[in-house]
């Protein structure tokens, strides 16, 4: 994330999880644009044609944070973390939907050269997926991680935060998560 941190974000999310509904409404016009960028950065792995568009997958993800009822908000790290994950599976549900009868058909293209060079093949979305889906039973943090940076676009110091784990944990993780995702990959 590119634009600086907004202390208010991190004290209107600790005062909506204290029953501020209020501050809910002071919030969204303060991430809306962050989390179009996120959204972007979702989208712009997908097929071109893609119909599902940046303002309903920001709108989708948004209504599904707000039905967080067990969230206890801590930051805004935090925060975008879990809405990339969600436009994530809102992505994976859509592709899941869209293909059920043609399967590989029309294959969804994703690169992860696009995060500290990942990788330099290509894949299917929904095998992407997949593939990470078994990462993160062997690993829940790292697999977390993955998504974090390359869904979310979040920094290694942002992606620490989230985690709650140092700078340099990140960075070894990270670091075996691109090895680990590069063999299985070119596996498929």
């Amino acid at each position: 994330m590119t634009a600086a941190p907004n202390p208010n974000i991190t004290r209107l999310l600790i005062e909506w999880s204290s029953g501020d509904e209020g501050a809910l409404a002071h919030l969204f016009p303060l991430v809306y644009e962050e989390l179009r960028v996120i959204a972007q950065n979702h989208l712009r792995r997908e097929r071109a044609a893609h119909t599902l568009q940046r303002t309903a997958l920001v709108h989708e993800a948004f209504l599904r944070l707000v039905d967080q009822k067990s969230v206890s908000w801590q930051s805004r790290a935090q925060f975008f973390g879990l809405a990339s994950q969600m436009m994530r599976r809102i992505l994976v549900d859509h592709a899941r939907r869209r293909g059920a009868a043609k399967r590989g058909a029309d294959p969804v293209k994703v690169d992860l050269d696009g995060v500290a060079e990942a990788a330099s093949s290509d894949l299917d979305f929904e095998e992407f997926d997949e593939v990470l889906q078994r990462y993160e039973a062997l690993d829940p943090r790292s697999g977390r991680l993955v998504e974090l940076r390359f869904f979310g676009g979040l920094s290694i110091e942002e992606a620490a935060t989230v985690l709650e784990v140092s700078v340099a944990t990140v960075k070894r993780d990270w670091a075996v998560a691109r090895a680990w995702l590069q063999r299985e990959l070119a596996r498929s």
